[in-house]
């Protein structure tokens, strides 16, 4: 049983799109509210909470209309279609209101683009299980996020060429390349991927191995989950809250962090971290599927947070930045490949929306109340809380994460596939 890459690679298109996205919101927002609405930092991290809101109760919500809905293209396809049609719609607001300093205006932009993209998300990343056998979900899942990376990094290096900081912020520029990239991506995936097709060829592939999506030890007699396995989620999910409470207040805030502490070039620093990712997401793949996925995850909050504890001592945007954001991107990947899936891990594929949406409740709602908790350190003790707050959260998911014991597949036997647990 091998991945198919190129299948693989059209999924992921609609990630990428959302990622192109959330770059440009925790960037272009952020500086658009501090420079021309002259919007105090504390009430930023509020703004920057908005879309984790709406995403805590929206994402479990369409995850699971997903899951219930047939239709001709499937089950997930038309959620993504359509947000992205009405994001596109929405998104030339924000420029224009704030061309015209009409702060009204761009919350109204702002507020409908987000419920736009808060449609589509869980269901365009349950794409990803939907039509890839459990085996090989941490492998897609690296592609996945290398698209998602891709997405981030054409934009920081629109930002670089078009900057947003300084006299003449090209912020109409960036958003229409934004709107431009979403529209393609959606496009080609639209016309490479059919939904239907994959789906039943993924449950005959699964069937022909012995590999039960229904049945997998998640499930008890009565149709439960046990209680051990019920642990595991617990843990899993905790310690997403926990690694996302530090990585989200680095990523939402650097950019001003750079423009006060560190005099440099904040899109560089971070074109420099996600391009580290980029590079590590494949091999992280092959690294799980001979170690597992728990030890690779462990391996990567240390690496993350050993970056972000260095990142205390930086007081100008020096070579040291660049290596340590790069150990922060690798960190990242080897994090972010393994820990939705062993989430799916422990669903059936009739729920997989379902558990997404956990998945990502889980990680919204830290990203509600971290922007808020480290801006208002920022405004009141000062900017250099921001790493030592990014550091003791990473390392508090060590610990959680030590506590997880199912979530991670068998490897696959010489003679077809050995049945699957859950057990780590």
């Amino acid at each position: 049983m091998k991945l198919n890459y190129k299948r693989t690679f059209f999924v992921g298109l609609a990630f990428m799109s959302i990622c192109a996205f959330w770059q440009v919101y925790d960037n272009a927002v952020s500086l658009i509210l501090k420079n021309t609405f002259r919007v105090r930092d504390s009430y930023i991290g509020v703004v920057l909470a908005l879309d984790n809101i709406l995403a805590l109760f929206m994402l479990p919500l369409f995850g699971n209309l997903s899951d219930k809905t047939r239709t001709r293209i499937g089950r997930r396809m038309p959620y993504i279609l359509g947000g992205t049609a009405m994001a596109l719609v929405c998104i030339v607001l924000m420029p224009l209101a704030e061309r015209q300093h009409n702060l009204v205006l761009f919350f109204v932009g702002l507020g409908l683009v987000l419920i736009a993209m808060a449609t589509y998300r869980s269901p365009a990343v349950a794409l990803m299980p939907d039509v890839t056998p459990k085996p090989l979900r941490s492998q897609a899942n690296a592609v996945i996020n290398l698209m998602g990376a891709v997405g981030g990094m054409v934009m920081l290096v629109a930002m670089n060429i078009f900057p947003i900081t300084g006299e003449n912020p090209r912020y109409g520029t960036i958003f229409f390349i934004e709107g431009v990239i979403m529209a393609v991506c959606v496009a080609v995936l639209f016309w490479k991927i059919r939904e239907p097709a994959l789906v039943s060829e993924r449950e005959r592939i699964e069937a022909e191995n012995g590999i039960s999506d229904e049945d997998t030890g998640v499930v008890d007699a009565g149709g439960k989950m046990p209680e051990e396995v019920f642990r595991s989620l617990v843990f899993i999910l905790a310690s997403v809250f926990f690694w996302y409470f530090g990585y989200n207040a680095v990523t939402s805030s650097f950019s001003r962090y750079a423009e006060q502490e560190l005099g440099g070039n904040f899109a560089l620093v971070l074109l420099i971290c996600t391009v580290a990712a980029i590079v590590s997401y494949i091999p992280v793949g092959f690294i799980a599927q001979r170690i597992g996925r728990k030890k690779t995850i462990l391996i990567g909050i240390l690496m993350l947070a050993s970056a972000f504890c260095a990142g205390i001592f930086f007081r100008s945007v020096s070579p040291l930045v660049y290596i340590f954001f790069a150990l922060a991107g690798m960190g990242w990947a080897f994090i972010n490949v393994n820990s939705y899936p062993m989430v799916v891990e422990l669903s059936k594929g009739s729920d997989v929306g379902k558990y997404t949406g956990y998945y990502y409740t889980v990680s919204m709602a830290s990203q509600i109340f971290t922007p808020v908790l480290s801006n208002i350190l920022m405004e009141y003790i000062g900017y250099r809380t921001l790493f030592p707050y990014a550091t003791f959260f990473v390392l508090l998911s060590f610990v959680t994460m030590l506590l997880v014991k199912h979530g991670d597949a068998k490897p696959v036997a010489k003679r077809g596939l050995e049945a699957l647990d859950a057990d780590d």
